[in-house]
């Protein structure tokens, strides 16, 4: 039963035996080599890499209690009306925006890394929600969320985060900007009161015109002088009495409660409204339109639909999930990328100098997304108004994130009947009121003075935003920045000097500013061929700022080294890095001299000039 050994000292293997099969041996390396990659990764700074909760939890102290509360509350607070309000931006019915405020949350406690962000609807996402549905049902909205996270726990897992820095400064104020204005126009007709639709800032505008005569007198009042409180508390928050360098007691307490009471403008305002719109229904119908039923309780925690059915017309129609992907269309990827780079800009925002991991922050809002599509949510991100009022209020860790959850479970739980009367004028005065601040006026005039390329990058973005749907918008903004990219690539600057050395002898230093790569080599080629021809002296090239190559810029060096020595014209490369050298090397250029002293240069031209009248001896 067992093996024998043979005269030769080799196992004799019995083939037949179900332990000695060849599928068993290579199950096992798999299983062995598995064994040890989850060794490596599952490492305790692994571990406390990916579940930051395992660093800051141990010396959690009642202090950090204390701030993560009061800081969790004010959030829940600002979070519940941004949430129905965003419900209304994505064109989906007001509860959904809740739906997807309260597990983010929960989870980013565990996996996020910036103390700062809470994770919920945002404007930004909302609006490319709406435009990559197109008019399409809560179906379509609940598998993007899905595709979303997917997306960026991918990204995550393969180290994709790098991609958000191909979108540059430009870009993003560009698109910002644009999304903002998009997002005040669609809130006009809430504010108006009157019906209209449109995928672009100018197809909106069109609708709104077509209905402008059944403007609503009473919706409109109430919209600006909603929008005005707003703004007039937004400058209550930013009062501060006494002095600023050593302010008394009474001084902290007073502008304290200004900064809570400003802070907590929609939430107060939402309230208001509501109890004024409660009183008109109860007198009979309101003057102004209120969002109506808002469904009680918790969503139901189940699969996100990757096909449905629905009976139209007495017709059953299904809609595959190939379809559902079909038609969801670029918005699967710009919408994680996007998503990606608002979360990062906050982390960014809030570092105070500290390094942000891009890898894991993918991972928290990847994980956040795919578990808010079951139960019923869009996809979320980071919100950088919120993540301003929860540094104000002095939060200590992402455990705020718990208190925000759970006021929002509570509103869900008990409040959703009292929504009904809540105006929809109001929620789009929250709305305009919050990201008619996010068009970066600012950044105009610095750019402008900075780089006129960025100012007009950053312009046509804006433009294609508005135009176009918002994420071929933002497309063809990062296209153009990487066209420019590719051309700086492409032609490298390459300063001329004519020198001498210390013997005497007059040589042309030519200095290239960057990398040498397969779009420029063309390009340094032409450069150094010309200005050698015509000055007809020995050549330097200065290789001091180039530290990469590749198997194309060494074919041109070797290009470039035999018609040197065809002319018979000197040619040197001065302090070039050994990682370029070897590849220069691999195809055993002509005449390839490679010195790192300046004293050199005379030694090397004057034995290149005996070398050649030995030659010319010879000959």
């Amino acid at each position: 039963m067992f093996p024998q050994s043979s005269r030769h000292g080799y196992e004799e293997i019995d083939d037949t035996h179900p332990s000695h099969t060849p599928y068993s041996h290579k199950i096992k390396a798999v299983c062995s080599l598995a064994k040890k990659k989850l060794n490596g990764v599952w490492t305790k700074k692994t571990l406390y890499k990916r579940f930051p909760i395992l660093r800051w939890m141990p010396p959690y102290k009642t202090d950090d209690a204390i701030g993560d509360l009061l800081a969790g509350v004010t959030v829940g607070l600002t979070v519940i009306p941004q949430a129905l309000a965003y419900a209304n931006i994505a064109g989906l019915p007001t509860q959904y925006g809740l739906y997807g405020s309260f597990l983010g949350c929960l989870l980013y406690i565990f996996l996020g890394s910036c103390k700062d962000v809470p994770v919920g609807p945002t404007a930004v996402a909302a609006l490319l929600t709406f435009q990559s549905l197109g008019g399409k049902g809560i179906e379509h909205a609940i598998l993007l969320c899905f595709l979303t996270g997917v997306v960026q726990i991918l990204m995550g897992l393969f180290g994709l985060g790098f991609l958000i820095d191909f979108v540059s400064g430009p870009v993003s104020s560009g698109f910002t900007s644009a999304a903002a204005l998009i997002i005040v126009t669609s809130q006009m007709k809430d504010l108006l009161g009157i019906e209209a639709s449109g995928n672009t800032f100018v197809d909106t505008w069109k609708s709104l015109f077509h209905d402008i005569h059944h403007v609503r007198l009473w919706d409109t009042i109430l919209g600006v002088i909603c929008i005005v409180i707003l703004l007039l508390l937004r400058m209550v928050a930013q009062i501060n009495i006494g002095r600023t360098e050593a302010p008394t007691k009474s001084d902290r307490i007073i502008n304290k409660s200004l900064w809570v009471f400003g802070t907590s403008r929609n939430a107060i305002l939402v309230v208001l409204c509501g109890i004024i719109g409660y009183m008109f229904c109860r007198n009979g119908e309101p003057p102004f339109l209120v969002i109506g039923t808002v469904p009680q309780g918790l969503p139901d925690f189940k699969l996100p639909p990757f096909g449905f059915s629905k009976e139209i017309n007495g017709t059953t129609v299904v809609t595959t999930f190939v379809q559902m992907i079909s038609d969801l269309g670029s918005g699967i990827i710009v919408v994680p990328l996007v998503g990606i780079l608002e979360n990062i800009s906050i982390c960014k925002a809030f570092a105070n100098g500290k390094p942000i991991d891009p890898t894991q922050e993918l991972i928290a809002i990847g994980t956040a997304n795919l578990l808010n599509s079951f139960v019923q949510s869009f996809p979320g991100t980071g919100s950088l108004s919120r993540s301003a009022v929860n540094n104000a209020s002095g939060v200590r860790t992402p455990l705020g994130g718990l208190y925000t959850g759970v006021l929002v479970i509570l509103a869900l739980l008990f409040f959703t009947p009292y929504f009904y009367y809540i105006p929809k004028a109001t929620l789009a005065a929250v709305i305009i009121a919050a990201v008619v601040f996010m068009v970066e006026v600012k950044v105009v005039k610095p750019m402008w003075r900075s780089k006129k390329s960025d100012f007009f990058l950053g312009i046509v973005t804006f433009v294609s935003c508005l135009v176009l749907p918002l994420e071929q918008g933002i497309l063809i903004g990062i296209g153009i920045n990487l066209v420019y990219v590719l051309y700086h690539a492409a032609r490298p600057k390459i300063s001329v000097e004519k020198l001498f050395s210390r013997g005497g002898t007059e040589y042309l230093l030519l200095t290239p500013d960057r990398c040498l790569i397969f779009p420029s080599t063309d390009y340094v080629r032409n450069l150094v061929t010309k200005h050698s021809i015509r000055q007809g002296i020995p050549v330097v090239i200065d290789c001091s700022h180039i530290y990469g190559a590749d198997y194309t810029a060494a074919t041109v060096i070797e290009s470039i080294t035999s018609d040197f020595a065809s002319r018979d014209q000197p040619l040197l490369f001065y302090n070039l890095k050994p990682s370029v050298s070897s590849v220069f090397e691999g195809l055993s250029p002509k005449d390839f001299v490679v010195f790192y002293n300046h004293d050199e240069v005379d030694e090397l031209l004057k034995n290149r000039s005996c070398i050649k009248k030995q030659m010319e001896i010879m000959d």
